[in-house]
């Protein structure tokens, strides 16, 4: 996904952190490219660093849009959740996927529908590649 980094800064006790727009919204997470890096585009791969708990960190969406937004110390990823063959969880978000690892199997009739991700900030990371 290309985005917008708007700045990154460090904050005591926590790691370093990129505000970030992005074509679906806009919030603050761990960048995990190079300390120097300036206000700028970036190609970037979202990771997620958390499990995913159905009815803890994730939900049924309300809207069917892709959307990015900060949630307290959370970061609200909605997209649409879909399985890989050996279990994982795959949030497709706006044509960028994210790899999720699931907690347990989720509820029937989840997979395939628009859900909201629930993740703190420092759980959820940016890495910058070039094209």
């Amino acid at each position: 996904m290309l985005v917008e980094v708007e700045k990154i800064a460090k904050f005591p006790g926590s790691p370093l952190l990129a505000q970030v727009k992005t074509p679906v919204g806009r919030t603050a997470v761990r960048w995990c490219g190079e300390p120097t890096a300036g206000p700028g585009e970036y190609h970037v791969e979202w990771t997620v660093d958390e499990d995913t708990f159905w009815g803890r960190n994730a939900k049924a969406a309300v809207g069917t849009d892709p959307e990015i937004r900060p949630g307290g110390h959370c970061v609200v990823l909605q997209g649409r959740l879909n399985l890989m063959e050996d279990g994982a969880g795959i949030l497709d978000l706006d044509g960028t996927v994210i790899l999720l690892d699931l907690a347990a199997p989720l509820p029937d009739g989840i997979e395939g529908t628009w859900v909201e991700l629930y993740i703190e900030r420092e759980n959820v990371a940016l890495y910058p590649y070039e094209l």
